[in-house]
């Protein structure tokens, strides 16, 4: 029988990000705001015969899904935090949700962009002034649901140290913020659109700010794949960061035979690392060597003795 508990070696493996449940509760408030706007902008669109205002509408549609799979993400996180299913927790279930909605807003940027440039082949009658109004009302909610947004994403961030504010960022909030974003900005382009058909009849600037803002959906979409692409494939988060723990653990002449450093979630990193010595310590030695690096929230140490080569008589 042991004479000791095995309790004192565990810990949780919950690496969720800080104020999780708040930025959940906001989303939610932000894809109320977005969905209630979008449908008011699609029927508007097909009412009025704006593609413009028709391509913000579904613009919006596709955030509005978007946001509901990323307060879904904070939700099934939430709930299955401490599930040990989850070798590493729930944390990157954000960059799954921001890497579903990239695809999502790809396909979009495909199907409004054939659908201008149709639109500009052939146009149609627009009700210039009902158009209008309806997109001021959307970038008004737009900027409202960004400000909502941004003013969480400050708040997250603002106690931190500079230096350090990247590794706390929730790619999951910030999916969500420049969607949004995204949002207010086509619709200001269907503003403008609509206001230079109705005082100069350009009509084809209808069409051609709705391949404009196809074109800011496709970039979007784009830069989303990649952040959440990379982290999902365990890349290196910070080469800064591994560079400076290699330096303080080879710093006795103590050598790194194998470092594999990756993100977990917001504000929490893991690292397996192992050490080749001549003068071996205790793993917890090594531990206490990287205690400054606070975004280290999973360590594991290998230690292997080894002796120094002899030089030759």
């Amino acid at each position: 029988m042991h004479d000791y508990s095995i309790d004192a070696w565990r810990h949780e493996h919950v690496f969720l990000g800080a104020d999780h449940a708040r930025h959940e509760r906001r989303t939610w408030i932000v894809i109320g705001l977005t969905a209630t706007m979008m449908v008011g902008e699609v029927a508007a669109g097909l009412a009025f015969g704006s593609m413009a205002l028709l391509a913000d509408g579904f613009h919006m549609a596709t955030h509005a899904g978007a946001l509901a799979i990323t307060a879904l993400a904070y939700l099934y996180a939430r709930r299955h935090a401490r599930d040990d299913t989850f070798t590493f927790g729930t944390g990157k279930l954000g960059e799954l949700a921001g890497f579903s909605s990239a695809v999502i807003l790809a396909v979009v940027a495909l199907l409004v962009g054939v659908e201008s440039v149709l639109r500009l082949a052939a146009p149609v009658a627009i009700r210039f002034d009902e158009a209008i109004a309806v997109a001021v009302l959307g970038l008004m909610v737009n900027l409202v649901s960004a400000w909502l947004l941004h003013e969480e994403a400050h708040h997250h961030g603002e106690d931190r140290e500079p230096s350090h504010a990247h590794h706390h960022d929730d790619h999951n909030l910030r999916a969500a913020y420049f969607h949004v974003l995204t949002d207010a900005l086509t619709s200001l382009l269907a503003i403008v659109a609509l206001t230079t058909g109705r005082f100069y009849r350009w009509i084809w600037m209808d069409p051609l700010m709705g391949i404009a803002g196809s074109a800011i959906i496709a970039h979007w979409s784009w830069g989303l794949l990649r952040g959440a692409g990379a982290v999902l494939l365990d890349t290196v988060p910070d080469r800064r960061l591994r560079d400076g723990i290699q330096q303080i653990l080879e710093a006795n002449g103590d050598r790194i035979a194998d470092l594999h450093l990756w993100r977990l979630g917001p504000g929490h990193m893991a690292l397996v690392v192992s050490i080749v010595t001549a003068r071996p310590q205790m793993p917890d030695i090594y531990k206490q060597k990287l205690a400054r690096f606070r975004e280290l929230s999973h360590i594991t140490v290998e230690v292997h003795p080894c002796q120094p080569k002899r030089e030759a008589a």
